[in-house]
């Protein structure tokens, strides 16, 4: 197959920065996608509707003239989190989800949940009027191993959760694990998860090969081999419970090339392209529009898009590095080829 015609996907999940450095990556999601879920982890992080809906029109602002892109918003979930907050976010119009990062747990989630049972008022308005809760899904008690701690969430958290809250809608992002996977497979209805394209294309040996590479160490870490599999086999299996989400979070170069460097993998330059090599590797590729346009349009209850992008099947070199703020960030697969290429747009 040399081209691939898609209905125009979404990314479920999706870190977009501000201000100067929001301008130079949101293209790249415009270019491909026609929403995409942005994540509230800001300094200082989206706690309010107020909050949202002016970030919101800084997206905005931020796009192309032409484009058409729809930024999904959401509320970063506090201790504190009041429960009329859902009311104002569900009003507003923009704001689709709340996130869950545990306290500490990945880049500038110092005010996140400390306990969970702390946010139950909250959880519970949410599951009256429907509103999704977004999942960070990692332990972070410091006796956990870096690579249990995903798992160590599900058997601990997320199991007790969705069985107290039994008609709350949850997303479990990025998962990494087998164990994640089977554990969504097996949930109640209203619990879907999103993978990414760097836990579907490598294991934590990628991290460690010939050295330490400072640009593939994100959060939740890459995992075994096994685990890449099974993510591999959730994601082309055709189960509308897992969809695309990039988790695509990018830093300036400085901050990942340094003594302590920042978590995250820049992906939304060629995001659609690297999921077309993991299902044609699979050979599903009949698949990827399922995964990428329609489970996550009809979990969040919104309509498939109209329109079509078109991939197709030619070798392109990415760039080193690309622009980003007053600096420039290190894109995953900088200096290597990409097997697909998005070629154009067209409508239905």
């Amino acid at each position: 197959m040399s081209t691939l015609t898609l209905r125009r996907p979404d990314d479920w999940h999706l870190h977009l920065r501000d201000g100067a450095a929001l301008a130079s990556v949101v293209k790249f999601t415009a270019e491909r996608f026609g929403r995409a879920i942005v994540m509230p982890n800001l300094k200082p992080p989206i706690t309010t509707t107020a909050a949202a809906t002016a970030y919101h029109e800084r997206v905005l602002a931020a796009l192309p003239k032409t484009s058409t892109f729809t930024p999904l918003m959401t509320l970063y979930l506090t201790d504190g989190t009041a429960p009329d907050e859902i009311d104002h976010a569900l009003a507003a119009g923009c704001v689709h989800g709340v996130k869950l990062y545990p306290a500490g747990a990945t880049t500038h989630s110092d005010a996140g949940v400390t306990d969970i049972r702390k946010t139950y008022a909250v959880l519970e308005r949410m599951e009256e009027r429907g509103m999704p809760l977004l999942v960070h899904g990692e332990s972070v008690r410091p006796e956990v191993d870096v690579f249990d701690r995903e798992t160590v969430f599900v058997d601990e958290t997320l199991g007790p959760l969705i069985e107290r809250f039994t008609r709350l809608k949850v997303v479990f992002e990025h998962i990494t694990t087998a164990h994640a996977a089977e554990f969504v497979a097996a949930a109640r209805d209203g619990v879907a998860a999103t993978i990414t394209p760097q836990h579907l294309l490598h294991n934590r040996g990628a991290i460690f090969s010939g050295g330490i590479r400072p640009h593939y160490y994100c959060l939740p870490i890459l995992k075994r081999e096994r685990d890449r599999v099974a993510l591999a086999a959730a994601a082309t299996g055709g189960n509308p419970r897992f969809f695309l989400g990039t988790d695509s979070a990018p830093h300036e170069r400085s901050t990942k090339e340094t003594a302590c460097g920042c978590a995250g993998m820049f992906t939304a330059h060629a995001a659609i392209e690297l999921y077309a090599e993991v299902f044609e590797e699979s050979g599903h590729l009949d698949r990827l529009e399922a995964f990428a346009s329609h489970f996550g349009a009809d979990f969040y209850g919104l309509p498939r898009h109209e329109e079509r992008i078109v991939l197709e099947r030619e070798s392109w070199v990415v760039p080193e590095r690309y622009p980003f703020g007053d600096g420039t960030v290190v894109p995953y697969r900088a200096g290597e080829s990409v097997a697909w290429r998005l070629k154009s747009a067209e409508r239905a």
